[in-house]
């Protein structure tokens, strides 16, 4: 089964994130998102994109058991960069991007979602960036993304305690721009690329190319920053002890080193 399922119906491209149970962004995923833009950025007739998951998530995250195969800092940093790379891509994709978001958007997947231009979510998602609760950071470019959406405070408790919010916070918060109930979601998106769709390819593309000039300098330099501290802290004991206590579903023992 493709990682990635993509169709196209009325100038929008649908993507679905297919890798059950917890659409895990494996490096494998990651691979098959690029490869799908490369389809999408060729196809002159595509307007808008949604994305969303298969089964009960969008996306649960990273996939951590791959962490434990590699080996040193620089494979880290190498997977953080790739991620980050991918994800600066799709915020300066040419053609916007909804992300569909229901049951949870966590770690990995939340970033996919914040790289998106657009986000709609049911009032029961679980959105957050739990990594320090495996001793480890978020490397695909979450610790610059979050405070851009929700502050620098909520930014700050987010991701320091490790603890998700609901829907119904993420929007009061502007982590969503629309919150509805679960089965409404992929409507809800849908409806509006249709929306989108309906305007002029001229006009659409002249201001995805704008709204990224928003951004400041400082933001390449924290993500270039935070693909280092991602490797580093990986080579802690802590990092090893959280993730094996991950997997292992028990809690985990922190030395603090």
């Amino acid at each position: 089964m493709a990682v990635i399922n993509y169709e196209v119906e009325k100038q929008i491209a649908v993507l679905t994130i297919q890798s059950p149970p917890a659409n895990a962004l494996s490096s494998n995923l990651l691979n098959s998102l690029a490869e799908t833009l490369d389809k999408i950025e060729n196809d002159t007739n595509i307007k808008t994109i949604v994305i969303k998951g298969d089964g009960k998530f969008f996306s649960a995250g990273a996939d951590i058991k791959e962490f434990t195969s590699l080996q040193n800092a620089s494979e880290y940093q190498s997977l953080s960069e790739k991620g980050q790379q991918l994800f600066d891509r799709m915020e300066h994709f040419p053609i916007p991007i909804i992300a569909a978001i229901h049951g949870a958007a966590l770690g990995g997947g939340l970033e996919l979602a914040l790289a998106c231009h657009i986000r709609i979510g049911s009032d029961s998602a679980k959105l957050g960036l739990p990594e320090t609760t495996l001793g480890i950071i978020p490397g695909f470019a979450g610790t610059q993304r979050l405070p851009r959406f929700v502050g620098t405070a909520k930014a700050y408790e987010m991701i320091l305690s490790g603890e998700p919010i609901s829907g119904d916070e993420a929007k009061a918060f502007g982590l969503l721009n629309r919150v509805v109930k679960e089965e409404d979601v992929f409507n809800t998106a849908y409806q509006l690329a249709e929306t989108i769709a309906a305007k002029s390819k001229l006009s659409i593309t002249s201001v995805m190319e704008l709204i990224p000039y928003a951004k400041t300098e400082q933001f390449q330099k924290g993500v270039q920053k935070e693909a280092k501290a991602f490797a580093n802290i990986f080579g802690s004991e802590d990092a090893k002890e959280g993730v094996q206590a991950f997997i292992d579903k028990r809690k985990p023992n922190f030395k603090d080193k």
